[in-house]
């Protein structure tokens, strides 16, 4: 049977994130201001990617996000970027004096460091997805990372990003500890994704315990006319 994380789109939204997303028979969507993507059953089958272009409509998009999208004809495949997955450490890891949580008021503010420097998508409402810290320097943002998709057993850690400037003092770092002591205590376990070419990115979470699970594809999929 295929494991939950080789379609933890699907599945969450099959489950945790339900409310935070449109489910129909044979696909499902997040709500466009939350998160971009789509999702189809684990063996999707024609009459399920119908459904998914009924429910993105003729000039949407859908981003799938899963182990392998085999594009059907007559859908435009816009982009294709391979991506590791990686499990975490099943230990907690410590705290961190500098850290505090995020919330509604800050979205404008984490938005504004999303946009320098572009961890992945996050929409206004992704917040909703899970927990979200930051670390500040006299009174600005300058890094922050939360929890975005969750599948039963298994929290993701994502949006990890830090100002160019703030760069090599450990805080991306502090902030992931942090988030993985959180999640293994309530019984979850931590895991990532990380674009393939971004190899920095990778060591980092290799020192923090992180280990390669598999490859996966986020594909951006035009329906057919």
């Amino acid at each position: 049977m295929p494991h939950p994380l080789d379609n933890p789109a699907w599945h969450a939204l099959q489950g945790p994130h339900r409310a935070l997303g449109t489910v129909v028979s044979g696909a499902a969507r997040y709500l466009p201001d939350v998160t971009p993507f789509a999702a189809l059953p684990d063996d999707p089958q024609a009459a399920d990617w119908q459904a998914l272009r009924s429910l993105v409509g003729p000039t949407g998009v859908a981003v799938l996000f899963r182990d392998q999208v085999r594009t059907p004809t007559g859908w435009q495949e816009l982009f294709r970027m391979p991506t590791v997955q990686m499990i975490g450490p099943a230990a907690e890891q410590g705290g961190s004096a500098r850290a505090e949580p995020l919330g509604v008021a800050d979205v404008d503010e984490m938005l504004a460091l999303v946009g320098r420097t572009r961890p992945g998508p996050f929409g206004r409402r992704t917040i909703e997805l899970g927990s979200y810290l930051g670390i500040r320097e006299r009174g600005a943002l300058v890094a922050m990372a939360g929890e975005r998709m969750r599948v039963p057993g298994h929290t993701e850690i994502s949006a990890v990003c830090t100002d160019d400037v703030q760069r090599g003092r450990g805080l991306a770092s502090e902030l992931m500890r942090v988030l993985v002591a959180a999640i293994v205590a309530r019984g979850d376990v931590p895991f990532l994704h990380a674009v393939a070419e971004n190899v920095g990115a990778i060591r980092l979470y290799e020192t923090l315990g992180f280990s390669t699970r598999r490859l996966v594809e986020a594909v951006g999929l035009r329906p057919p006319p």
